[in-house]
């Protein structure tokens, strides 16, 4: 039970870190309804799209994230690479269930890259949109003032989000205030618009308008892009945050917010060009830009920090090459910073606003990704479901009623190809070929050099046979499993000599979030001087090799660490057609995947005075 002063303090982080992209859906949802060729602004057609937008996020949010997949976590963590991780299928064989679940599982991770460069360029956009609305003289600074923005939010990751973040629930609670109250006010203008609660009339809606009304619902849909991060940042806040401030503030508010600009419509149907701002009156508009603005920088932050989550999940996992993670905060683990991903979306952002040039283009390409997202994300929480003994009929019928509403919203989208959706798609395609070929090239490595490995036991036998000349200090080797890596064979076969103490470390990433310290080492003294030590971590943990064997000391293990030399094995890879496994572009790919990536030495935190590296060339 979570006591009641850090309940509301939780809740309060939840409207800041969770809710600032659902949130500021209103600037732009409901407007891209109405700008469907065919779709006029009249009584029905209103009623008819606001019943979609209350039943999008009754069933969409409420019933199935925070009632259902919510409760599908792995040890409090959420999200589409949280879901693969339950699924434990790393070490199964290609073509089984397991594994073809884990291809879509990555697919829909790798969806989650395109996304989070369209978020931040399509919510600032909205926002600065509205100085357009107080004088058409601002048109021209519109996508300047963006870029000037975005550029600023990126340029600022660096400094982490601890200080930021403290002020970002606040802003958030006003935001929400301020769509309420806007609602509510428009909602007393035109109270009739309430009818739209009935959902016969979003039944008589498609009835009406055939096709048209099939392809409104890529549009309906954006009310809804923002439920994905909700079982993502499950792990940062809980459930019970996310779910008491969705029913008590944003659900409530949103509903306001869209219902008033419903009823504006009704009342005045002209106003579908910008029916956000058209809520406020004339004095209050700059203020609103202004707010608008700050929220959407919030919502931005949110989406920025979560691919940075997501990619250290990736590369943990061993799906993606090592990259710099950048620790932002001592005592939030989950603050990180990772530059090169930080570049490359600041990079394509800036490409999206100048290229798509208005909010309304942009919400083309927004919306595929994150309905082929929650597709994939309902079949992994049902498979997860029945592994952990849900009744069979009951998870077959809500995934088959989730799954219905998944795919309609999925198909609407799909008309969104031509017009810029295939953008998305195109950015998930890429992650995922490197993905694949990252995982898959280290894997054949690995096997390649099992075939032919020794194991410790062999290796101490090997050194009391051919003795070689031993001095003072111990020598750290890495290896990717209980086998002597064979640049240590290398290395003694033409030196002849080696450190009085001897370890093979082998650092894994485990199946879930966190591991603790107490389960952090295991120690296997192999013979006198000889021994095994595995590191393990989780998947959002960053690992650091000298602080886990400065834990092994304080055991009690003999390693004298102010002593140590850490040596690594640097390959020289070389593409053949000799190695069957991988197509030739494969290869290469993995070979300049493999020189690009991070240097072991800064991804395990290892000191570089202390670091020997061994270079020797693979065939692959």
């Amino acid at each position: 039970m979570i006591e009641k002063p850090k309940l509301a303090t939780l809740c309060l982080a939840t409207l800041g870190i969770v809710y600032g992209d659902i949130g500021t859906s209103p600037l732009y949802a409901l407007r891209e309804c109405f700008l469907h060729e065919g779709i006029e602004a009249t009584h029905d057609n209103v009623l008819g799209i606001l019943s979609l937008i209350l039943w999008a996020l009754i069933l969409v949010i409420s019933c199935k994230y925070l009632l259902f997949v919510m409760r599908a976590d792995n040890r409090g963590e959420g999200g589409v690479a949280a879901l693969v991780a339950l699924l434990n299928p790393w070490q199964v064989k290609p073509g089984s269930q397991r594994y073809l679940l884990m291809l879509l599982g990555l697919f829909g991770a790798a969806l989650i890259f395109g996304d989070g460069t369209i978020t931040p360029a399509i919510s600032v956009l909205s926002a600065v949109e509205g100085l357009e609305t107080a004088t058409p003289a601002f048109k021209p600074f519109v996508i300047p003032v963006a870029l000037i923005i975005l550029v600023g939010l990126f340029s600022l990751q660096h400094r982490g989000t601890a200080k930021v973040g403290r002020i970002f629930g606040p802003i958030i609670v006003v935001w929400f205030l301020v769509l309420a109250t806007l609602g509510l006010n428009g909602i007393l203008q035109y109270p009739a618009v309430l009818a739209a609660a009935n959902p016969a009339h979003a039944y008589a809606f498609f009835a009406s308008n055939g096709f048209a009304g099939f392809a409104v619902l890529g549009s309906v849909f954006l009310v809804v892009t923002g439920g994905e991060a909700l079982y993502a940042d499950m792990g940062h806040l809980g459930r019970a945050p996310i779910r008491i401030t969705w029913f008590v503030m944003v659900l409530p508010a949103l509903l306001l917010n869209y219902f008033g600009q419903g009823a504006l419509i009704l009342d005045r149907p002209e106003a579908t060009k910008a029916p956000f701002y058209e809520l406020a009156p004339d004095w209050a508009t700059y203020p609103l830009v202004a707010l608008a603005t700050l929220a959407t920088i919030i919502a931005s932050q949110a989406v920025i920090t979560g691919v940075f989550s997501l990619t250290r999940q990736l590369v943990q996992l061993g799906q993606l090459p090592r990259v710099n993670i950048v620790q932002t905060s001592p005592d939030e683990q989950g603050q990180i910073y990772i530059p090169l991903v930080n570049w490359l979306m600041m990079l394509a952002t800036i490409g999206l606003v100048i290229g798509f040039g208005s909010s309304s283009a942009l919400a083309s390409a927004y919306g595929i990704a994150v309905a082929t997202t929650m597709v994939i994300s309902t079949i992994l929480a049902f498979f997860v479901a029945r592994r952990f003994g849900w009744n069979l009929w009951l998870s077959a019928a809500l995934l088959t009623v989730f799954l219905i509403v998944d795919f309609s919203f999925f198909g609407a989208n799909l008309l969104k190809l031509a017009d810029g959706g295939f953008y998305p798609l195109g950015v998930a395609i890429l992650v995922f070929v490197l993905m694949r070929t990252w995982a898959r090239g280290r894997q054949l490595l690995s096997e390649r050099w099992g075939r032919n490995a020794i194991t410790p036991s062999e290796f101490a036998k090997l050194l009391i046979i051919e003795p070689p000349h031993r001095i003072d200090g111990t020598a750290v080797f890495f290896t990717s499993g209980y086998h002597v890596p064979p640049y240590l064979l290398r290395h003694l076969a033409r030196h002849r000599v080696m450190q009085e103490r001897i370890i093979l470390l082998e650092v894994e990433t485990r199946d879930e979030p966190r591991v603790m310290a107490a389960e952090r080492l295991l120690p296997i003294c192999v013979a006198p001087g000889v021994m095994y030590v595995k590191i393990s971590y989780g998947f959002m943990q960053d690992p650091n090799v000298p602080l886990a064997l400065r834990l092994a000391e304080k055991l009690g293990m003999d390693l004298e660490l102010d002593a140590v030399t850490y040596y690594l094995g640097r390959q020289i890879l070389i593409p053949t057609r000799n190695i069957p496994g991988m197509w030739l572009w494969q290869e290469r790919l993995f070979a300049v995947l493999s020189r690009n990536a991070t240097r072991v030495t800064a991804f395990f935190r290892l000191p570089p005075k202390d670091v020997v590296e061994l270079g020797f060339q693979v065939e692959i």
